[in-house]
């Protein structure tokens, strides 16, 4: 019968989608970056920066050649090797290295590794001898190699002791010897946004012509998600779109280039993000780019500006832009109104529903500011869907109240016409018409559901707000699945069962609302159809034991409002 068919492909394109959404998007790591160091373990890393983009012959870019790096190296260690300057603020701090003068040195103070007040704070960048180097450089290219420029390894003087705060920039100069003053101006928000100011000033005899540029480094590749729906790696808006490259492709391809005016480039990972921005009016070229340097797979993203003639006597300044931190939606919002910043906000992996999830997110965080916790945020938000759905599942539910009232009626047309298949699909087309039922408008508001579902988990899975965000009892971290598991006895029993064997109180929940709704949907006359479906609350529950905490109790929750309205309507139309 086509009402039969049409079941077993309702569940096995629900239970596809669900397995599918483990077998594509696993908790996969990428490859840890001590696999991909040398075979003692040490790390391999260049103290010289890779390749700047430029526009014309590789013979103007500074040197490429990696120089002997320190091995075994701690960061501490590693940060001692040359003099640096303070960076202090209320959100991150670190230090400039005088040699090279890269920022290199950024800890997030507001941000830890675990929920646990005392875990270690959240480092974000380190400098090229540390074991997971990952620094920012700004310099200049000349156009003749003739002219010396400074680089990796020139030393720059401090005009002043630092440190560089909100309210004090600070001035780093270094002077060629043959006619030509760099001047570097650092400044910093009480956020995540430097600001670099280069300046040539040409005191010699002859004109210098040279290339402003940027660049992030990063060696080693670090450890991903893994999942399909986040990206995590080199991205960038590049004249008003987005591009984003994986590690994996960025190794196979080895270098894209893009040409732009304004936007921003840089390097995400789930919840932290660097990123140049350069001018907003100016037409330069950006790159990805891969380098095997020794036994480490370098990544880089940078900027490089059309050049400027300094003529003797005078003075030319480039500058950029530089965000270290978190992403924050409000924050990147408020930077891309503040500097004109196409489109900041996409380096937080929104997706296909971002006319959903962003107003989505914002709802949320409304709520939480009202409420006091994200958790209950959640419940609110999900009472006010199910108020904006209430017309549409009002409608289903009433025909599906119907719908039950008929299933004795349909039994005996199933016994009267058991030989004779196509006269029972006409007599119970002829029924459903003349009761004036839709059978399948019970699907309905399952099919509005899938988008707000997908836009939810992403608003639960890729926004740092979420994370560490705690509920009551036993949950506190509403981004991650929930910790207590049924298979140890809720920690009675001291053993780790496999990820497939992990289900929490939250899961059982779940899917206990999710039977509940199930026995009061008119339940089919077919004994296999009706044995499929008693295994649905089941395989959810098992498949979304491993989700966010928060979806879990989102979807619990919303079930628990369901079997409320259904039991209601239904009551109310058996009554009638």
């Amino acid at each position: 019968m086509n009402d039969q068919r049409n079941l077993f492909v309702a569940i096995a394109i629900s239970v596809a989608i669900l397995i599918g959404w483990q077998y594509f998007f696993p908790s996969k790591p990428a490859e840890p970056v001590a696999q991909q160091q040398a075979a003692d373990g040490k790390p391999s890393t260049a103290a010289t920066a890779p390749t700047p983009a430029t526009a014309s012959s590789p013979a103007q870019v500074p040197g490429t050649a990696a120089s002997a790096a320190q091995t075994g190296a701690s960061r501490n260690d590693a940060l001692g090797k040359s003099r640096r300057i303070a960076i202090q603020t209320p959100s991150m701090h670190g230090s400039i290295a005088l040699t090279g003068a890269r920022i290199d040195d950024i800890t997030l103070v507001k941000y830890r590794e675990t929920p646990a007040g005392d875990s270690r704070e959240i480092d974000l960048m380190s400098p090229a001898e540390s074991p997971e180097p990952y620094w920012a450089e700004f310099g200049w290219v000349a156009a003749e190699a003739s002219v010396k420029v400074p680089g990796p390894e020139s030393v720059w003087q401090a005009q002043g002791p630092g440190p560089l705060t909100p309210a004090t920039p600070l001035v780093l100069t270094w002077d060629n010897g043959e006619g030509l003053r760099f001047v570097r101006t650092y400044t910093v928000d009480e956020n995540y946004m430097f600001g670099v100011a280069q300046r040539v000033e040409n005191y010699g005899t002859k004109a210098a012509s040279l290339h402003p540029y940027a660049l992030l480094a990063r060696t080693g590749t670090p450890h991903v998600a893994g999942m399909y729906i986040l990206h995590e790696g080199p991205l960038g808006v590049f004249d008003g779109t987005l591009k984003e490259m994986k590690y994996d492709d960025l190794k196979k391809e080895g270098s894209a280039r893009h040409k732009t005016t304004g936007g921003w480039a840089g390097i995400t990972d789930k919840y932290w993000l660097t990123a140049l921005v350069p001018p907003a009016k100016t037409e330069i070229t950006g790159r990805f780019v891969h380098q095997r340097l020794g036994n480490a797979d370098r990544y880089q993203v940078d900027y490089l500006a059309p050049a400027r003639v300094v003529e003797p006597g005078k003075s030319d300044e480039a500058g950029f832009h530089l965000f270290t931190g978190a992403k924050q939606v409000s924050l990147l919002d408020g930077y891309a109104d503040k500097f004109g910043i196409d489109r900041f906000d996409l380096a937080i992996d929104f997706g296909w529903f971002y006319f959903l999830t962003k107003p989505f997110f914002y709802l949320l965080q409304m709520l939480h500011s009202a409420l006091g916790n994200m958790g209950l945020a959640i419940l609110a938000l999900t009472v006010v869907l199910k108020l904006a759905m209430f017309p549409l599942a009002n409608k289903s539910y009433m025909a599906m109240g119907k719908m039950k009232k008929l299933q004795p009626r349909v039994q005996e047309l199933q016994a009267r016409y058991a030989d004779d298949k196509m006269r029972l699909q006409q007599e119970m087309m002829a029924l459903y018409k003349a009761e004036k039922v839709n059978p399948v408008s019970g699907c309905l508001p399952i099919l509005v559901q899938i988008p707000v579902f997908f836009a939810l988990y992403k608003v639960l899975f890729v926004t740092i707000e979420m994370r560490h965000a705690p509920f009551y009892g036993w949950i506190s971290d509403l981004s991650a699945q929930d910790p207590t598991n049924i298979f140890t006895l809720f920690g009675l029993i001291p053993w780790t069962p496999p990820s497939m064997f992990h289900l929490g109180i939250w899961p059982l929940i779940m899917g206990v609302t999710m039977w509940l709704q199930q026995k009061l949907n008119p339940q089919p006359t077919d004994p296999v159809q009706a044995k499929m479906m008693s295994f649905l609350p089941i395989v959810f529950t098992f498949l979304l034991a491993n989700f966010a905490s928060g979806l879990v109790i989102y979807w619990a929750w919303s079930n628990a409002l369901s079997i409320l309205q259904q039991w209601v309507i239904m009551k109310r139309a058996e009554e009638k």
